[in-house]
């Protein structure tokens, strides 16, 4: 059955020729006039900068991991461990340089033709750049990895200088990869996060509130930064971010597995198969991405519906992921192994058991981001229409007809001033939490009933089988909202702006969605990597909630999700307090960019000082919280044992997915709120007027929630999870 991890690997070196092909046509495409080359430029290579200064900071600490996995873990280990960090870098690096091509060619073609589906083919073959990488890259590793070592379960390792008891080489291998992964993401989410949203909300304070001027004003220095923050974070970090859940879940998967056939449930022939299944689910995944993709890219008209045109794109791949997953388990295990053997992995109902998983996973995801519109849009979604329906049968239908959403309701709040607006978000924040973990809950206890733990990782995998395809429609959003302030910035005609304010609007709506999926697919994949944990320590433990070590364990892991959430917010608001007093001084400096009678009204303020103090003060601010995620298990699991860390991982996963859930959706409301309220929708209250302003102080509230906390939270737990199944061999039970 190994010819199939050819197919596998054919499958995605045709989407990596697919991704270079899209590079290609999107550098062949004009940038417009001479002041959106420059503004493109400076955003490129601003961009450049920061990612090449923070990697060098990442390469010293990745070199001194894989030294240390390497001489006291397993001899492998170090080298699997930097083929993770360099899947994700790959994934990083290609899908920002996209990112940073496709934005002014979107402005430019906006400009060109004046037509919304001309200018959304732009920006979504700029995504699917990030979104197929991502996929394909992360698959790639894994099988580079099983091609040169292969899967041994009984195989032992050691280190070149220590030799410990019960390491398993394979497990290790598979472990540090995904390890790999989580580290380079979890550097890019803090100081992405930290860098763009420090830069966003001082540029707010200085445009918006303190002058009165348009949100992507170029006199503004700051703005600048925000631009190139765009990418930093919403590119690179989301790309590494769902990199690294789709590698952990197809580890969970694989080391699960591999417990199977070392407790003697299952024979070698049958262990083939339930390793081979997510390597086969991921590809074929990877196939329904490109199918999905395609069929939009190549698609002769679009309407003028860029919502539907990605909502449609999204659902032929996760349709196809579904039909090809049934396949994969109908290869794999009908008629394969004894039925006492399937029986002994906990399949309910024969080989159809991991597919029904999947199909949870997969419907699940959907219904997340379907959640996540309803919560976060200002437009119709399936759930709005249940919504509606409901109403009227209850007749409690909104007024003369007009829509009411959670945001819409926000926004209308803003005319009474930030208390309402604050409290009002943080209502809408909380009341978003239910449904979501609800869906997580209910598919879980559902796949782990009728598939067992190996049905609860596949769950997870089937969630991110068409990661390629979610990862696009998210790249969408910060493309267009570049494209849309390159069209501020460089004063274009007010038609193109209409078209890329609609554009930025949908990819608001598309990047809620992307962080309520990232959250879910955390969730999936923490657990997967828990119940895996419990699997891989050298005894096998149960997790007690009746003992004392472990209960310490889970209330301590919670309060570490709370001190984490604390340090990340410092940290971005002292960096927003310190760039929005530097450019204050800089406008201080030179009167005359804003002086409209001045001649010097159409000068930018100096951006290249804003922009060092933003990668400044990122920088020097993630190393701490990025390390906190790896030091506490270790640390934990050495003096207080096993199951004090499988307590640590239960209750930072409970506590940090509704706080998640929370920061992005009360965020993504408020950033909507305000975006409804500068389109006009709420007659007497435009742009400048208090109900304005105070909608300003919410989306300010909710940048550092979405972009910087909700976003980082899932990492963190997924990255403790992560180094306590690599490291878990070497605890006391």
């Amino acid at each position: 059955m190994y010819w199939i991890w050819s197919i596998m690997l054919l499958i995605v070196l045709c989407a990596i020729a697919y991704v270079a092909w899209n590079y290609l046509q999107i550098k062949k495409l004009s940038e417009g006039n001479e002041e959106m080359i420059e503004l493109s430029s400076i955003i490129r290579s601003g961009a450049r900068t920061f990612i090449r200064t923070e990697y060098r900071t990442v390469a010293v600490v990745v070199v001194i991991l894989a030294l240390l996995f390497s001489l006291f873990i397993e001899k492998t280990a170090g080298l699997t461990f930097i083929i993770g960090a360099l899947m994700s870098t790959f994934v990083c690096i290609v899908g920002m340089r996209s990112a940073t091509y496709a934005n002014v060619r979107t402005t430019n073609r906006a400009l060109e033709t004046k037509s919304i589906g001309e200018t959304v083919k732009v920006a979504l073959q700029g995504g699917s750049i990030s979104g197929l990488s991502v996929q394909a890259f992360g698959l790639l590793g894994l099988l580079l990895i099983l091609f040169i070592w292969k899967i041994d379960p009984t195989a032992a390792g050691s280190g070149f200088v220590a030799k410990v008891a019960g390491v398993k080489a394979s497990l290790i291998r598979i472990s540090t990869y995904s390890l790999g992964c989580s580290l380079v993401a979890m550097f890019n989410r803090v100081a992405g996060g930290n860098y763009t949203k420090a830069a966003d909300i001082s540029s707010d304070i200085l445009a918006k509130v303190r002058n009165d001027l348009p949100e992507d004003d170029s006199r503004i220095p700051n703005v600048i930064a925000d631009f190139i923050g765009d990418n930093v974070n919403d590119i690179a970090g989301n790309c590494s971010d769902l990199l690294e859940s789709f590698v952990a879940t197809m580890s969970a998967t694989i080391m699960i597995a591999v417990s199977y056939i070392n407790e003697g449930n299952i024979q070698d022939s049958t262990f083939l198969h339930a390793h081979l299944y997510p390597i086969l689910l991921a590809g074929l995944g990877l196939l329904g991405c490109l199918g999905g993709l395609a069929s939009a890219q190549f698609k002769k008209k679009m309407s003028d519906d860029p919502s539907m045109e990605l909502n449609l794109a999204t659902w032929i791949s996760a349709g196809a992921t579904l039909v090809f997953g049934f396949f994969a388990a109908l290869i794999l295990f009908a008629g394969k192994g004894s039925v006492a053997e399937l029986k002994n992995m906990g399949f309910k109902w024969g080989f159809i058991s991991p597919w029904i998983c999947t199909a949870l996973g997969i419907l699940s995801g959907v219904l997340i981001g379907s959640i996540t519109e309803y919560y976060t849009s200002t437009s119709h979604n399936i759930i709005q229409d249940l919504v509606d329906k409901c109403k009227k049968l209850l007749k409690q239908g909104g007024e003369d007809g007009k829509l009411v959403t959670p945001t819409s309701q926000l926004a209308e709040m803003a005319t009474e001033g930030e208390a309402f607006v604050v409290t009002k978000g943080d209502a809408i924040g909380s009341r978003s939490c239910l449904l979501p973990i609800l869906l997580i809950g209910l598919s879980l206890f559902v796949s782990g009933a009728i598939c067992g733990t190996y049905g609860i990782a596949v769950a997870s995998l089937g969630m991110l089988a068409f990661v390629g395809a979610t990862v696009s429609i998210d790249a969408f959003g910060p493309i267009a909202d570049n494209a849309g302030g390159i069209a501020e910035a460089c004063h274009l005609e007010e038609d193109v702006r209409a078209i890329t304010d609609k554009l930025d609007a949908v990819g608001n709506t598309t990047a809620a969605i992307g962080k309520g999926f990232a959250i879910g697919s955390a969730a999936f994949a923490t657990v997967s990597l828990i119940v895996a944990y419990v699997e891989n320590c050298s005894v096998k433990i149960a997790i007690d909630f009746s003992s004392y070590v472990v209960v310490a364990g889970g209330i301590i892991g919670g309060a570490l999700v709370e001190y984490f959430s604390a340090m990340l917010t410092d940290n971005t608001i002292e960096s927003a307090k310190k760039m929005a007093d530097q450019g204050d001084a800089i406008l201080t400096s030179k009167p005359g960019v804003l002086d409209e009678n001045s001649p010097e009204k159409l000068e930018i303020a100096d951006y290249n000082a804003m922009i060092k103090t933003a990668t400044d003060q990122a920088l020097r601010k993630m190393l701490v919280p990025s390390i906190l995620a790896i030091v506490i298990p270790a640390i934990g699991g050495f003096i207080f044992g096993a199951q004090f860390v499988g307590g640590l991982l239960v209750g930072a996963t409970v506590v940090a997915i509704p706080r998640a859930i929370f920061m992005g959706n009360s965020g993504g409301a408020f950033d909507n709120a305000k975006k409804y309220i500068e389109s006009g929708a709420i007659p007497g209250h435009g742009k400048g007027t208090p109900a304005h302003k105070a909608s300003v102080t919410g989306d300010t509230v909710g940048d550092t929630r979405k972009d910087v906390v909700g976003v980082a939270l899932d990492i963190f737990i997924k990255t403790m999870s992560t180094v306590a199944n690599t490291l878990a061999v070497l605890f006391r039970t």
